[in-house]
């Protein structure tokens, strides 16, 4: 049984909205770094945004400007509003939480984050 647990996933048109929630179901303590990644067909896996335990941010080029991650630390839930999406932006998509400090100086690399969530789908249709 899985430690994080992604939902809100779906299909939109490009332009339109989703929001991605992640809930720890085990641990209340708060991780270190929790982050966003996606793996899209034909892709390797990329970091989209990630969080530090005390609210800084780093996100995707990409993505700038059109995603925001936050996190509710007393409902231990991450969340990525996803705003005018794009076609490209159709992947599965990953929540990931660490322990390791070293996340804050790499915040977008999958190799900080040790504990990963199964994927929800995102699929953009133009």
């Amino acid at each position: 049984q899985g430690q994080l647990v992604e939902s809100g996933g779906g299909s939109a048109q490009a332009g339109r909205a989703l929001k991605l929630s992640c809930v720890d179901s085990r641990s209340t303590a708060t991780h270190q770094c929790m982050g966003w990644f996606r793996l899209a067909p034909g892709k390797g896996r990329e970091g989209v945004a990630a969080i530090t335990d005390d609210g800084n941010t780093n996100y995707e080029d990409s993505v700038k400007g059109r995603f925001t991650i936050a996190q509710d630390n007393g409902k231990n839930t991450l969340y990525l509003q996803m705003n005018s999406l794009k076609p490209e932006d159709t992947a599965t998509y990953y929540c990931a939480a660490t322990w390791d400090y070293g996340c804050k100086y790499d915040m977008l690399s999958e190799d900080k984050f040790g504990f990963w969530g199964r994927g929800t789908e995102v699929t953009v249709s133009s």
